[in-house]
């Protein structure tokens, strides 16, 4: 039952990530936030935090703190993860934003996979089809169809978030990589100013849209990612790629009660054919390894 619930606040963390970040930036009567400041401040305090928890640990296990962890490679696709992210949220609904993002966080590990050599079965193929055909449907023109650019800058989020993760794997100590990345990931904070600078987008920073984003940094994203790494310990990489299958839903329901939003038929659709397509793809490749 413990770890359960752990699993389960995980996962209402990283779906409070897209419902934060539409309620600062996508707010109904005008965002709280700039896009560029909130990537800012989410990316700073989440730096501040993980640090924070590194110390401690190491502190109680007697250990160091050691500085060459992380890169600069998995650092940018972090950061452009987040500058992404927040633009999107612009325009998306948070369950939407997030189930673009999970999608396309899938797509590019399994794309890797393929380059690899991997052959997937053909119950596995059945599952991708099925979920890149839902995605496609989700994304096409129509009525219901999200903002063009908006859909796009979640799926570069979701893709940089997807070299992110595949770049982390069997890390040795993935709490103080991450919060070493998180650390170097801010240095980048500098050129994103100068190029808003240049293009005149239009800043704006009120106090509610500041708690927010620290809110999402340090506690959604810091607290959320090191209790993740200590479930997944437990639950293994199958079963995790599985239950963060969840976070959409999870995401789209916040938006309902938190934000007003609607769950239209095609969302409803397309969340249960690419999720499902996904989750049969997962457990297929898990029985043919």
């Amino acid at each position: 039952m413990g770890l359960f619930l752990l699993t389960a606040l995980t996962m209402i963390a990283f779906a409070a990530n897209s419902v934060l970040g539409r309620m600062a930036i996508g707010a109904t009567g005008g965002p709280l936030i700039d896009p560029a400041s909130y990537s800012a401040i989410r990316l700073v305090s989440g730096a501040a935090m993980l640090m924070l928890l590194v110390a401690l640990t190491a502190r109680r296990e007697g250990g160091v703190v050691r500085a060459k962890r992380g890169s600069w490679v998995s650092a940018f696709a972090l950061f452009a993860y987040a500058v992404a992210f927040s633009f999107a949220y612009v325009a998306l609904e948070a369950g939407l934003g997030a189930l673009i993002l999970f999608a396309c966080v899938q797509a590019t590990m399994i794309g890797w996979s393929l380059k690899e050599g991997d052959r997937p079965s053909l119950m596995e193929w059945l599952g991708l089809v099925t979920a890149f055909g839902a995605f496609v449907w989700l994304v096409s023109p129509g009525l219901a169809a999200p903002d063009p650019l908006a859909a796009a800058a979640m799926a570069i989020s979701g893709i940089a978030w997807g070299i992110y993760s595949l770049r982390g794997r069997g890390s040795p100590d993935p709490l103080q990589a991450t919060a070493h990345n998180f650390l170097r990931s801010t240095a980048f904070l500098v050129p994103l100013g100068l190029i808003v600078a240049a293009v005149g987008l239009p800043l704006r920073i009120t106090t509610a849209g500041i708690l927010l984003a620290v809110l999402s940094g340090a506690i959604t994203s810091g607290l959320g990612y090191a209790l993740w790494y200590r479930v997944l310990r437990q639950i293994g990489g199958t079963l995790g790629a599985i239950v963060q299958l969840t976070v959409p839903v999870i995401a789209t329901l916040g938006g309902v009660l938190f934000l007003d939003e609607a769950w239209t038929l095609r969302l409803a659709l397309s969340s249960v054919l690419i999720l499902g397509g996904v989750a049969v793809a997962i457990i297929a490749k898990r029985q043919r390894s």
